[in-house]
């Protein structure tokens, strides 16, 4: 009897081992790549392949970083990207979710803005930069512009199949029901589209974090990719990594909060990339 106790409440304790181990090995199977790519990175610096003035180590990068934060340098330019980033995601969001949903739903509007969307797709957009420039001049205003324009595509395009795929006896079931135009837009329409939108919505988020970057480099006083283009001008190599390094550190949380958002919204539909 006294065994069976012990046994039972070991269990406990032993199932907690082994969903921690489990959660490890789970982290440690999704992200070991970035561990090797690190690891090689550090071996080639190492084994005198490269210039390291070119390419410094990673103990050097992350003094650098260090160096960056506690002179508070980096704070200011991190500001004005995420600023950037945000107002221009943020309108084309409004506006690409919007134009998608007329593009669905009203035949005239798709045939209005279906052949620009074919023909200016392919066109690489941020070579209308210095237009904008021109118009707007060299402050937030041009890269903002030039953010929504290059995040409305991917938005207005994926809501606009995200809306068409809407199971037709999902539309008729609810008609049947008695729900009007307006119901059947919102508790059918829109939660069908949803998971499409947020495709479109994670495609156009890290485009817009790019725009952002090679804006600044290529005309600004303020940024993270004007305080790379100035580090890479001085032939700071440790500062341009240490800065490509908060890039993708920013990045990276961006997506994981909008994969969060989409999780809270889209609850019926397992999504297929995890958090961590």
């Amino acid at each position: 009897m006294a065994s069976t106790a012990q046994a039972r409440a070991a269990a406990p304790a032993r199932s907690g081992w082994q969903t921690a181990v489990h959660a490890v090995l789970g982290f440690v199977g999704r992200w070991y790549s970035v561990a090797v790519v690190l690891l090689l990175w550090e071996l080639i610096v190492r084994s005198g392949w490269v210039n390291p003035r070119l390419f410094p180590s990673l103990g050097v990068i992350w003094d650098q970083l260090v160096l960056m934060f506690s002179r508070g340098t980096i704070w200011d330019h991190l500001l004005a990207t995420l600023i950037r980033v945000a107002a221009g995601f943020g309108l084309a969001c409004a506006g690409g979710v919007l134009l998608g949903f007329a593009m669905a739903r009203f035949r005239w509007v798709d045939r209005l803005f279906e052949p620009l969307f074919s023909f200016g797709y392919p066109i690489p957009r941020v070579a209308l930069y210095p237009v904008f420039v021109f118009v707007f001049g060299l402050g937030h205003l041009s890269k903002i512009a030039m953010i929504f324009l290059e995040c409305l595509y991917p938005i207005a395009v994926n809501t606009y199949y995200g809306t068409r795929a809407v199971n037709e006896r999902y539309v008729w079931a609810a008609r049947n029901m008695g729900a009007n135009e307006v119901q059947v837009f919102w508790k059918v329409i829109v939660p069908s589209a949803l998971p499409q939108i947020f495709a479109g919505l994670r495609i156009a988020l890290p485009v817009a974090l790019v725009i952002a970057i090679l804006t600044e480099m290529i005309g600004a006083t303020e940024g993270m990719g004007y305080l790379i283009a100035y580090a890479s001008a001085s032939l700071s190599r440790s500062q341009v990594f240490a800065g490509v390094v908060v890039i993708a550190v920013v990045g990276f949380v961006l997506d994981r909060v909008l994969a969060i958002v989409r999780r809270r919204l889209v609850f019926w539909e397992r999504e297929s990339v995890q958090l961590l």
